[in-house]
């Protein structure tokens, strides 16, 4: 397989405009030099990385029930096991993106798509739901590789206003992974049982690696790269910790990320056990929500071309809301099946207005620890959405319970934006 975008292309690039300073390096904008075609190529093949995580987390959620019944266990273990691939999640791009930082970004991809594919073979094998949850740790940590390296590539290579139409077309190719995921699932679950699921994520680990090898090419050149130690990665932490629009937009993100979870964790058990839909209609219903999805991430970079990153973000988080508000009321007035799923369309579809302004404003202004920030943004929506939508089983997977646990995670993100995030980023459309 010949890579599209040439090795020796790019090193030609980096020769003409090599960065001399951090400075420098901060403002250089590589992708600038690249054609149409090559743009066109970044985004599916970054695409296909980020897809990966939400394949492995949503590819079996059509099987909660069948793997509740084969491992004889409880639907909240089962949805711990989500919480597991969250928390694996998380850890591994605060691995991930340090190492990518410091070693560049193919060589901890490849590590991390590798313990990917492991892990989703030892899954495919487990005897009991302790193993199962094991393994889901590890496979997210092997699938955050591809989350954190897509997007500090595309800081490398991107600035200004073509950074947002890179992350929003980005936010397309992976958008679709979360439409298919369910459906794929719900259609394999006709031919295998759940364990060859994960069979099919370890062969899509194979495909992410292949494609790791033979087109990604290094976006990092060693000048620009920092050192990787326990000094160094801790002074890079902490640059960001001290920034506080950068910890606001993490809240911010980690309420949106919690409020979609609440939904993952609970609501194939609302769909197909409350209501008793089948799995294929369940990724029927999950399959128009995640289209909203990314819909709203297109209309985001859209918006974000007239107004402030900011402004969006604020429309998002208040369309969520109120959808999360007329959710709860349509549950404690018991609506039926209609008064849940047109609620939830409003508040998933709108979380697509939210995400790509995360990523945009917590990008911006750290070109030079790209790979850190993207880490640590995606280490806080996971992390933070693991360990609260289990609450959602906790009420008893009902809508009530989903509608409760989204409202205080929007609330807590409203906050974050209006106290902190506003005051300490600029209302000016990004050049």
């Amino acid at each position: 397989m010949r890579p599209v975008v040439r090795r020796l292309d790019l090193e030609a690039q980096r020769q003409m405009t090599a960065p001399t300073t951090v400075a420098t390096a901060a403002t250089a904008n590589y992708g600038d030099t690249l054609t149409r075609s090559q743009r066109l190529t970044y985004v599916l093949m970054l695409g296909a990385l980020v897809a990966l995580g939400p394949f492995t987390i949503d590819l079996y959620l059509p099987a909660f029930p069948s793997v509740a019944a084969d491992l004889a266990t409880t639907d909240a273990a089962i949805q711990l096991t989500l919480t597991a691939t969250t928390i694996g999640f998380g850890l591994g791009q605060l691995i991930v993106g340090p190492l990518s930082d410091a070693m560049g970004r193919r060589r901890p991809l490849l590590i991390a798509t590798s313990v990917h594919i492991v892990a989703s073979i030892g899954v495919a094998m487990a005897p009991t739901v302790e193993w199962v949850m094991a393994g889901r740790i590890l496979q997210g940590m092997g699938a955050a590789g591809g989350a954190v390296v897509a997007m500090a590539v595309v800081r490398d290579l991107f600035g200004g206003q073509r950074l947002i139409r890179m992350l929003s077309r980005l936010a397309l190719v992976m958008g679709f992974a979360p439409v298919f995921a369910p459906v794929i699932g719900s259609q394999l679950l006709r031919f295998v049982e759940w364990r060859g699921v994960f069979v099919f994520l370890a062969a899509y680990g194979l495909v992410v690696t292949v494609l790791g090898v033979f087109i990604l090419v290094e976006t990092l050149p060693p000048e620009r790269r920092g050192r990787f130690s326990s000094t160094a990665v801790a002074r890079r932490y902490r640059r960001l910790v001290k920034d506080p629009a950068f910890v606001g937009i993490a809240v911010v993100g980690a309420a949106t990320f919690t409020t979609l979870f609440a939904y993952l964790s609970a609501s194939s058990f609302i769909l197909q056990e409350i209501y008793g839909l089948s799995a294929q209609q369940f990724g029927f219903i999950f399959g128009i929500n995640s289209i909203g999805l990314v819909a709203g991430t297109q209309i985001s970079a859209r918006l974000m071309r007239r107004v402030a990153p900011r402004v969006v973000t604020a429309g998002g988080l208040a369309i969520m809301a109120l959808g999360a508000l007329a959710l709860l009321i349509s549950s404690l007035l018991n609506t039926g099946l209609l008064g849940v799923v047109i609620p939830l369309f409003f508040v998933i579809a709108p979380a697509g207005l939210v995400m790509p302004t995360v990523q945009v404003m917590a990008l911006a202004d750290h070109a030079t620890e790209a790979g850190t920030a993207a880490s640590l943004i995606g280490a806080a929506n996971m992390g933070v959405a693991g360990a609260v939508s289990p609450l959602v089983g906790v009420g008893g997977n009902t809508p009530t319970a989903m509608a409760i646990v989204m409202l205080g995670a929007l609330v807590v993100g409203q906050a974050s934006l209006w106290l902190v995030v506003w005051r300490r980023t600029t209302s000016a459309v990004m050049a």
